[in-house]
């Protein structure tokens, strides 16, 4: 066990030193490092088998210095050596990831740093280890917990999944400890976008941040008002240039000009004028801003780090799908997610199959919460949108007569039990193609015969899936390098024909599923956009709790 182990390390040292010869500076160390361990072992040891919570920082320490001797691992007789200083460097530093330095006990750090107490050079070592392994999961993982509102990652991504000791042994035998530490955090143009914004915004939040505009009617081009002097000022920040004072508190052209590209980074309406919503986006404070970008910060270390070379990427706060090839992006179009009740989940995964002209199969929810108190007004509301209904899900299934069927006695749970399938063609709820990466959500992206919901501001209307404005574009990108001919002109042919058809990737082609409430685009401009599920406060309270224990908020539902 770890204690006796520690113990007879101990005894070893005291046993070999000469009754006449005092222990070494060095073996001071080692002895004051391991009377740290064993007290802090001392309820530890029904443990020693498992692999610790990054949270029990006892049962980490023992583990660790169990796997390494009990020895010093960044601290000799002359002090810190250079791997300290380059740890103590990145735990300083870790502000500028959006991370809270203080996490990192930086402080007690420096209070010790010039030390040549060897009890106290025992505990900077100790200090530098657990702060070290923190750092390591924090910056590779975020401190969101999986589980949250916003991050319903797989499920068997919890804490300790993070392996402690097997971080600190690879900090350990790197041969190059700070290539090693920023290779942790992701390293592409949006996370390190976002970093670069933050230490904009934060120093303008230091300086005072700006003022509030005054209430007050709507401004249109052409109003004079003395508030007009007030939002120039606002509109002097960090993605809008080319502009001059305005003559006479006039809201000059340029001025429009100028609140319109500020619309357009903040997610609103661009019209120019300054109602009550521009206005009140215009007055957040920068401070909010500040953690706004550390929370979507956060958001990226929990996705994956690497995004491919060709790869798509929905924005779900944004309403919005990318398309990338060799860091060029090539589609950028409107897409609908879930509502509220049905919130799209946030996961990188891979597009497998292109499936022209689907079935719709009715996930059982809606069946029994839509349909069935339709068809109880309707009998032949089934059969009007052409869909098909079978006595279960399997093959064998028989197809039955749906107007036929007494439907107000048929419960919510007799119809889960029936397989409620739409056949393709105009009315097909997926409409004429299916983007499928089998998941735990039972999410994909599709067609819709609804096309006019893409006109709308605030695009939120599905059952969780995605809904695409332009399927056909992002079917000829998916295809154009997969061989087989597939060429432009084929892959609208299947589109618009009315056979069924699916095409598997090879390879497949990643697709990363995001919530960015604030990004940097193509031109190094910030955007800060609505928050349509309201997750962003969540985050920033959970960020800056002390425990990193946070429940599940919401279970995920099924998809449309």
């Amino acid at each position: 066990m770890i204690k006796l182990f520690v113990l007879s390390v101990c005894f070893f040292i005291f046993a070999h030193a000469s009754d006449s010869q005092a222990l070494t500076i060095r073996e001071q160390i080692k002895v004051s490092l391991i009377e740290n361990l064993i007290l802090s072992t001392a309820t530890g040891d029904t443990h020693a088998d498992t692999n610790p919570l990054l949270s029990d920082k006892d049962l980490c320490l023992a583990k660790i210095y169990k796997k390494t001797g009990s020895v010093p691992l960044w601290v000799s007789e002359k002090g810190p050596g250079l791997r300290a200083q380059i740890i103590f460097d990145f735990l300083k530093k870790s502000d500028q990831e959006g991370l809270d330095s203080s996490r990192y006990d930086v402080k007690d750090i420096a209070n010790v740093w010039s030390t040549q107490n060897p009890p106290s050079l025992a505990r900077l070592d100790l200090l530098l280890t657990y702060n070290l392994a923190k750092y390591i999961h924090d910056i590779s993982f975020s401190r969101i917990r999986p589980l949250t509102l916003d991050l319903v990652m797989a499920d068997n991504e919890k804490e300790n999944d993070f392996n402690v000791v097997d971080a600190i042994q690879h900090a350990r035998t790197t041969s190059d400890l700070s290539a090693f530490l920023t290779s942790l955090a992701p390293s592409h143009q949006y996370y390190q976008g976002l970093k670069k914004a933050l230490k904009i915004y934060r120093a303008i939040a230091q300086t005072g941040g700006w003022q509030t505009i005054p209430s007050g009617p709507t401004l249109h081009p052409g109003d004079q008002s003395p508030r007009v002097e007030n939002v120039y000022k606002r509109l002097l920040s960090p993605g809008i240039s080319g502009i001059n004072p305005p003559h006479h508190n006039t809201y000059d052209h340029q001025l429009q000009k100028a609140v319109r590209k500020f619309q357009e980074l903040n997610g609103l309406k661009q019209d120019g004028i300054v109602g009550p919503q521009t206005l009140a986006t215009m007055n957040i404070p920068a401070s909010h801003l500040v953690d706004q970008i550390i929370v979507n910060m956060a958001r990226w270390r929990r996705q994956a780090h690497v995004l491919g070379s060709k790869y798509v990427m929905i924005n779900i706060a944004d309403f919005s799908l990318e398309a990338f090839k060799n860091k060029r992006m090539i589609l950028n179009f409107p897409v609908i997610i879930g509502q509220r009740q049905h919130q799209t989940p946030v996961f990188s995964d891979s597009i497998k199959y292109i499936e022209f002209n689907p079935f719709w199969n009715i996930p059982t929810s809606i069946a029994k919460n839509e349909e069935l108190p339709n068809l109880r007004k309707n009998p032949r509301y089934l059969v009007e949108r052409h869909v098909r209904l079978f006595t279960g899900w399997d093959e064998q299934a028989v197809e039955l007569d749906s107007t036929a069927m007494d439907w107000k006695d048929i419960t919510a749970s007799q119809i889960a039990g029936y397989r409620l399938r739409q056949d393709p063609g105009p009315w097909n709820a997926l409409g004429r193609v299916k983007f499928g990466f089998p998941n735990t959500y039972s999410v994909y992206m599709h067609d819709t015969p609804a096309k006019d919901l893409f006109s709308k501001n605030k695009r939120d209307f599905s059952h969780g899936c995605i809904r695409l404005s332009n399927p056909l574009a992002l079917a000829i990108f998916a295809l154009e390098d997969q061989g087989h001919g597939w060429t432009p002109e084929k892959v609208e042919k299947h589109f618009f024909s009315d056979k069924r058809m699916i095409v598997l990737l090879k390879p497949p082609l990643p697709i990363h599923i995001t919530y960015q409430t604030s990004w940097v685009d193509k031109n190094g401009l910030i955007h800060f956009n609505r928050d349509i599920y309201d997750r962003d406060a969540l985050l920033i309270k959970d960020l800056n709790k002390s425990n990193d224990k946070v429940d599940r908020i919401i279970e995920n539902t099924p998809a449309d």
